[in-house]
Parts: structure tokens; sequence; C-alpha cells
């Protein structure tokens, strides 16, 4: 999902794949779930340390004393199976410390003495050869002014700083949805009732990317082998939110940055129009509906096809062949 024609997102990795291998730390900023650790991963993939280990430690997931033992392993001599923490076992690979704005200030210490020392400790330890990825929800900026997080870990941490914009500041959201029914689906594409296909847009998705996968795969694995997924199919708390949503004004998606502010858009101009020969009640491909957006996007741009472009994350020529389909 990191590909999927959101220009937010192609910039963040034009950016990673410029960093590569350049000993570079990488700091990944956004909201839960929207794919910190996804993009991590695909850094390590695309690097020369691709095969080595790839070892993650969730910061926010455990007591400050576990997670001392958790990355650096038992240091009172023990020499026993299970002893090597996760920096040691990341040699020679990458080291993705999630959620790092959550590392308590006395290990903070000690990350940033290895991490100079290139060192493992107890003191004497052997060489450290790791790529660090950190990524964090938090405002590392405003914890460093409030002396919760040391300033000089978060200056070794950001070498290179990317966000990861919410899923409701993406342009790409059909894509999206398009690749995880399929990977639910065994490679089959339902299609989606025109309601579900409402309620999906007008969501603001708290729970970006991870909440979407989760009421994907609950509508596929309820509409089984059924051709349609429907409002039937979605989960009655993901319905009643998303009808709260419905109700407050939707906002016009994000420009490029030097394209024209959005403006609020009225309540009843949520759902793309309906072809001439199609009901609300019928179900939309997602190529129909594709269409069906860049259509309302230009009428919106009193048809300017450079700003849509710029609003939808696709070229010019393709807004030109997609209008020109039957």
């Amino acid at each position: 999902y990191l590909q999927t024609g959101d220009p937010h997102m192609e910039a963040v990795v034009a950016k990673v794949r410029r960093a590569l291998d350049r000993d570079i730390s990488v700091l990944i900023l956004g909201e839960t779930g929207t794919g910190k650790e996804m993009l991590a991963r695909a850094i390590h993939h695309d690097s020369a340390r691709a095969s080595h280990p790839f070892v993650t430690v969730n910061c926010a997931s455990l007591p400050a004393a576990l997670m001392e033992t958790e990355l650096f392993g038992l240091t009172d001599g023990a020499r026993r199976e299970g002893a090597a923490g996760k920096i040691a076992q990341a040699q020679g690979g990458t080291l993705f410390l999630d959620e790092i704005g959550d590392m308590p200030l006395e290990l903070q210490a000690r990350l940033l003495h290895v991490l100079q020392e290139r060192r493992a400790p107890p003191r004497g330890g052997g060489p450290v050869d790791v790529a660090v990825i950190t990524a964090t929800q938090r405002n590392l900026r405003e914890m460093v002014e409030r002396h919760e997080f040391r300033e000089d870990l978060y200056y070794r941490l950001n070498g290179l700083s990317v966000r990861l914009p919410a899923l409701r500041e993406r342009v790409d959201l059909m894509a999206i949805v398009q690749r995880i029914l399929r990977a639910e689906c065994d490679g089959r594409l339902p299609e989606l009732d025109a309601e579900v296909v409402r309620l999906l847009e007008r969501y603001p998705w708290p729970g970006n990317l991870r909440q979407l996968s989760n009421v994907l795969r609950a509508a596929a694995m309820m509409a089984a082998d059924e051709p349609t997924i429907t409002r039937s199919h979605l989960s009655d708390d993901f319905i009643e939110d998303a009808q709260r949503a419905m109700r407050q004004p939707l906002r016009a998606p994000p420009l490029a940055a030097d394209a024209t502010p959005p403006r609020e858009l009225p309540a009843d101009s949520a759902a793309p129009p309906a072809p001439a020969s199609a009901t609300a009640a019928e179900p939309a491909t997602l190529e129909e509906l594709e269409r069906q957006t860049i259509l309302r996007v230009v009428k919106e741009l009193d048809g300017n096809i450079s700003l849509a472009s710029k609003r939808l994350g696709i070229s010019r020529n393709t807004i030109y062949r997609k209008l020109r389909r039957p």
C-alpha cells in the first residue's frame, strides 16, 4: 500500500530510496496504523542488508526492566541460548524500534551509547553493525523540549525523517481497497455496492490502514463467494461509526502544495454521481468508481485538468484516457 497513486506516499518513497545503503538512520512519523512498520520492512527489503535479519522491538509494549533485557540481552556474563538481545540478533541487518517515543530515559542513554560506540554492551562487547529505523506517533521535538526525550538521541536517530499521511489525507483509498480485497479473496475482486462505497469514502479512518484492512477482511469473510460486498457484510459498529461520519461536513481531498486550497463540500456531495444507466442500489466496479471520482474532481475544479492531476496524484494523460472510455 506504499505506492498506489498517492502523491504524498510517492514523495516519501522517493526520499527513502535516496537514503538506501547510505548509513543514515530513518525516523518514520505518523499516526497509528499508517504503515510505519510496512515502510521499515520495505526499506530493509530493498537494501543491501535484505539477506540479514529484520528485528522489531515495540518500545511501548514492555516495562523498562524487560525492555532492557529485550534490547541488550543478559549482561551478567550468562552464556546460554536466548541471552542475546535484539541488537545482537539484528547484526548485519536492520533494527526497527517502533514507538521509540515510549522508551524510558535511562534506556535512551544506553541506546545512544551503543549507537555512538558501535559496540554491544557490556563494556568491551563485540562490534555492532545494524541499520537503525525508528518510528513514533508522538511529537519527539515537543518531548525534547519537555525533557522527556534525549536531544542527542533525537538527532542521532533523525538522519532522515519522513511522515506517513493518515488514510483520510490520501487520495488512493479505492486503489488500496482493491489491493486488500484481492489479497483477502485469493485474487478474485468482488464488486462493491454503491452504499458500501459511500460509507468507505466518508469514514475518517482513525485507525488508518490497519482499521481499513480489518473492516475489509471481515466483509470479505462474510461475503464468502458472493460477487458483491453489500452493507449486510459490514460489521454493525463500523456502519454506526460511518453513518455518524456521513452526517459531518465533508472536505475535499488534500491538494498538492502548489494547488488551490480545498473547500468544504456539502454533505450531499459525498457519493460519486452514478452513471445514467445505473441506480443507487447497483454495485459499481472499482474501474467505474475510479472514473466517477475523476469526473467529480474535474467538475469541482471547473475542468482544470492540471489541478485535478495534482489532487488525484495521476498524470494528465491518465485522466484524459479514463474520461474517453465509454
